[in-house]
């Protein structure tokens, strides 16, 4: 009976132990950083990296930041040098800078991307369009990319954020702009093909050009081989033309082959209309 109240004795102790030792401690899971508030001293400048750590309870609270790097989109519509309006969206990957943690708990709160990326992202968008035409957007976009990314890092320095990447990832013009760009695009392509037709009838005219000349070069030659060979040209091809016709009429189903003492004779099969 003695021993049962002794052990009764032992376990609330031990189980306030326990429960203050718990409460002393706290988990930092990976990716995440914690900023240490102290009820005298406020907020540590120092924040603790991941594990497990010790904390007076009551006395200090662990803020838990996420550090692992986070995507935004920033949209906005603006315009340009020209007085045309553009809408944009910049896709932004951010995330804290570890070494200040404390301040940006003190100045921000844990909601610090809120607070300052789509109001600096605006800033920077909307000054870097107005130094640009909308036709020079369209023609320098990686200029025009990389200034916004080189003027957004410097501004969110400023607030102890860091990005690693920022990029354009839709722009847009007014509909009277994207209108003009179709009818300039329009006339380009009747010029090319008007261009292309007049090209076309040039190459044609010199062709003919050059086959009149072939032609009569053609005849020319001809008539000074006519005039030179005399009547043996003529009576050489008027040879030639016998000879074909006596080929294909002895390739005739309807017309027979004899010898003859006078020479060779075609004459057409019986049951045809001949004459000797």
């Amino acid at each position: 009976m003695a021993f049962a109240q002794n052990i009764s004795r032992l376990v609330v102790p031990l189980a306030i132990g326990v429960a203050v030792v718990d409460s002393a401690l706290y988990d930092v899971p990976g990716g995440y950083r914690a900023v240490m508030f102290d009820r005298f001293r406020g907020v540590l400048p120092t924040a603790t990296g991941e594990g497990t750590h010790f904390l007076v309870p009551w006395l200090q609270k662990a803020i838990l930041y996420d550090v692992r790097i986070k995507p935004r989109n920033i949209s906005t519509t603006t315009g340009s040098k020209d007085m045309q309006m553009v809408s944009l969206t910049l896709r932004v990957m951010s995330r804290p800078d570890l070494n200040a943690l404390p301040e940006i708990y003190q100045n921000l709160g844990l909601d610090y991307d809120e607070r300052v990326l789509p109001s600096i992202g605006n800033e920077v968008l909307k000054a870097t369009v107005a130094q640009f035409d909308a036709s020079e957007l369209i023609t320098n976009r990686e200029i025009v990319s990389a200034r916004i990314r080189d003027d957004l890092l410097t501004r969110a320095k400023e607030f102890h954020i860091q990005l690693e990447d920022v990029s354009i990832t839709h722009m847009t013009f007014g509909k009277e702009f994207t209108t003009a760009v179709e009818q300039k695009q329009i006339a380009q392509q009747d010029a090319e093909r008007a261009k292309f037709v007049v090209e076309k009838a040039e190459q044609e005219r010199q062709a003919a050009v050059i086959r009149a000349e072939g032609e009569a070069e053609a005849a020319a030659t001809i008539s000074a081989a006519l005039a030179k060979a005399g009547d043996a040209f003529v009576q050489f091809r008027k040879i030639e033309t016998a000879r074909e016709i006596a080929g294909t009429l002895s390739q005739s189903r309807n017309v027979s082959y004899v010898p003859s003492s006078s020479g060779n004779l075609l004459l057409q099969v019986p049951g045809q209309n001949s004459s000797a």
